[in-house]
């Protein structure tokens, strides 16, 4: 059962110990069954991932200046070296892979998204994370993107929009986009929703083996484990 928007205020208002907060806070973010959530300021791109002299993201500048396939790139040399060998910039290449055991893949690089705008290319993965913080209690927490985000095909989460009882912190958001989008710090970027469960509690904030609890700003993944213990039990 999901939560209606009024409901969600009452949970949040409930004086001895509220089952919802969400901080910053604004009633026009309400809506009738969930809450509208803002991208920070700083985005975060898997330092592994990017090809040597390609830029990540290019600062928006308006209707002002017409953007080309050159603003991808920081000097004209490696711009031209790209038109030679596509394939050394393709993230297709195996060069580029991820392995989410390795730590070292895992090493990020940050981005600031000015007011103005940042454009995101459809070839990167990017890290945000909300403006608000929020705990929840007693209720399943869970994120998705706005109809008119999605509308301009922005992903903002993979398989990570299910939260969990207990949950504190703010919400990494995996941000994919579809063509080169320009972003906005503070834009609506989703909404958060609740439902209740039934059960025993085992919140995640108590849960020894959390990765992600408390965390602030965009969070990289912590380490796959390879469960070997499955082998024995198939022996």
């Amino acid at each position: 059962m999901q939560l209606t928007g009024p409901e969600i205020l009452r949970r949040m208002q409930e004086k001895d110990k509220p089952d919802i907060i969400i901080t910053p806070f604004d009633i026009r973010c309400l809506g009738s069954n969930s809450y509208d959530l803002h991208l920070a300021d700083t985005l975060r791109v898997y330092k592994h991932t990017l090809p040597g002299g390609m830029k990540p993201a290019i600062e928006y500048k308006g209707d002002k200046k017409f953007h080309s396939m050159r603003d991808w790139f920081e000097d004209e040399k490696t711009y031209e070296r790209f038109c030679k060998f596509p394939d050394i910039y393709d993230i297709r290449n195996p060069r580029y892979l991820i392995d989410p055991t390795n730590p070292t893949h895992h090493k990020t690089i940050d981005i600031k998204i000015p007011e103005r705008g940042l454009i995101l290319s459809p070839d990167v993965g990017y890290l945000g994370s909300t403006v608000e913080y929020t705990e929840t209690r007693n209720l399943f927490p869970y994120i998705d993107g706005k109809s008119s985000v999605g509308r301009n095909f922005i992903l903002n989460h993979h398989t990570a929009g299910r939260g969990d009882d207990g949950f504190c912190g703010e919400w990494t958001l995996e941000i994919r986009v579809l063509y080169p989008t320009v972003v906005y710090p503070y834009m609506r970027i989703g909404q958060i929703y609740y439902e209740q469960f039934e059960g025993e509690r085992m919140p995640y904030d108590k849960n020894p083996h959390s990765h992600y609890n408390c965390q602030r700003g965009p969070t990289a993944a912590a380490i796959i484990p390879i469960d070997t213990f499955l082998k024995e039990k198939q022996k």
